[in-house]
């Protein structure tokens, strides 16, 4: 069985592969962009070199990784749970397609930044109506604070099964830990310490195996997609969508591009603006990367859950226990310390994305000087807007709602959230008054679109059969 299931691996790797390929690199430029003038602006980096191997691939490490690191987040990891033990290997079939439209959207999101020299939030500000950039910014700031504040829930919840303190006992010091760590601290620091944390995820990989699934069935739900029209089956396919493909990360990836350059010493929008071939490949390596190791966490997250607690008929999820015994095959007694070292890690990562990428959205809304790299009394609206996203999240965790119910339905309220978003990430990127010469390419827009109305169907549908 364990060979049988090691060839069926071995053909949606090569379909992962594939769809990668499919995205935006490393493809020719002339494929995911239009081909710049002669008027283009020069490069910003050091010529590419075309090298291989693990060095030249983790020099490419960035914010795309990291955003796919932050990806995987307790809400996503809760998600991915809650559809294995529900539906089986049903929802497989959404890895491989979720990776090429989740990937070709964060690379239009990063080459916004690089482009422009400004956030996705300056960019609407500079080109669009206030009535585009208010209700978007609001409905971010709302949807991320949900979400924050069930990321925080959850590592509690984390350390609630490794060491007996109550959770709501650990809320409080939680908060103020990463408050502290954003305030005093440096995000690059903590993103380059907690992304490793998350390598416990990989940890499904391996109990995904000695789980022993039907390779028939593993096939099956990842070759033959399955739609059923009933609200909990749609309500699981729209959270899938809101938790790879989140709104916050839209407005993350274009920041922290930003940022990176701001940290280069190009403190003007005029240093920032413009991208050459050799950057853009950059970023779609990077973005890339960061996808393909959320999307492979994603997979293996609901197959492990489907092939032990579906088969085992435990398909009502309700705490952080119940989802960290799908690490049981392999972790044994260590599956519950497993799962919360890769819940603690994932939820520190994503938590300060989460308040960061309101606040940066905000700031830029309203003309605030921003930046994770400055103190906190040279941009202190920027901050107070982080506190209140975070203080705001912890006091959701003292109404009674139980904490995985409360990660589903946050990539819920995101999936609903993200298709009117990416209406607007498609226009900017696809505008030469925007992007110049770096409008989207033939097959980025193909994707992109692709995205747009798999998002939109997906939220449409969950409306209508939300009362059968």
């Amino acid at each position: 069985m364990i060979r049988d299931l090691t060839a069926v691996m071995g053909c949606i790797c090569d379909g992962l592969e594939n769809a990668r390929a499919l995205a935006v690199g490393p493809i020719p430029a002339k494929l995911y962009m239009r081909k710049p003038t002669a008027n283009a602006k020069r490069d910003r980096t050091k010529t590419f070199k075309k090298k291989t191997g693990i060095r030249w691939i983790l020099g490419l490490i960035g914010p795309g990784f990291i955003t796919g690191a932050s990806d995987d987040d307790p809400s996503g990891i809760a998600t991915y749970a809650v559809a294995g033990a529900s539906f089986g290997f049903a929802t497989l079939w959404t890895a491989l397609i979720t990776f090429p439209l989740m990937a070709t959207v964060q690379f239009i999101c990063a080459k916004i930044g690089m482009v422009t020299g400004r956030g996705l939030a300056g960019v609407l500000k500079k080109h669009y109506p206030r009535w585009v950039l208010i209700p978007a910014v609001m409905a971010l700031m709302i949807a991320n604070t949900f979400n924050a504040g069930a990321d925080i829930g959850a590592i509690a919840a984390a350390i609630n099964l490794v060491a007996p303190i109550p959770p709501t006992v650990l809320i409080i010091p939680i908060s103020i830990a990463i408050l502290m760590g954003q305030f005093w601290g440096s995000y690059r620091l903590l993103a380059a310490v907690f992304k490793w944390l998350t390598l416990s995820l990989v940890a499904y990989i391996a109990a995904a195996y000695f789980a022993h699934p039907n390779a028939v069935e593993v096939l099956k739900g990842t070759l033959i997609p399955t739609i059923r029209f009933d609200s909990k089956f749609l309500s699981v396919l729209v959270a899938i969508l809101g938790t790879t493909i989140s709104p916050y990360l839209f407005f993350w990836q274009a920041s922290q591009e930003v940022e990176e350059d701001i940290a280069a010493g190009k403190k003007t929008v005029a240093a920032r603006k413009g991208a050459g071939d050799d950057e853009l490949h950059n970023a779609a390596w990077d973005v890339n990367l960061g996808m393909l190791f959320s999307n492979l966490v994603m997979y293996f997250i609901i197959l492990a859950t489907a092939a032990t607690l579906f088969k085992a008929g435990k398909t009502d999820i309700q705490s952080a226990t119940d989802a960290a015994q799908a690490l049981a095959p392999i972790a044994g007694r260590f599956a519950t310390t497993l799962f919360a070292i890769g819940l603690v890690g994932t939820g520190i990562l994503a938590v300060p994305v989460l308040t960061g990428s309101a606040s940066y959205a905000l700031a830029e809304t309203f003309g605030w000087k921003y930046g994770l790299d400055e103190k906190p009394h040279r941009a202190p609206r920027f901050y107070l807007t982080i506190a209140v996203a975070t203080l705001v999240g912890m006091l959701l965790n003292f109404t009674k709602v139980n904490p995985i119910t409360a990660l589903f339905w946050t990539a819920v309220l995101n999936g609903l959230l993200a298709p009117p978003l990416l209406v607007f990430v498609m226009l900017v990127s696809s505008n030469p008054k925007v992007m110049n010469d770096r409008v989207n390419g033939t097959a980025v827009t193909l994707l992109g679109w692709a995205t747009t109305v798999v998002m939109f169907l997906a939220a449409i549908a969950l409306v209508l059969t939300w009362k059968q």
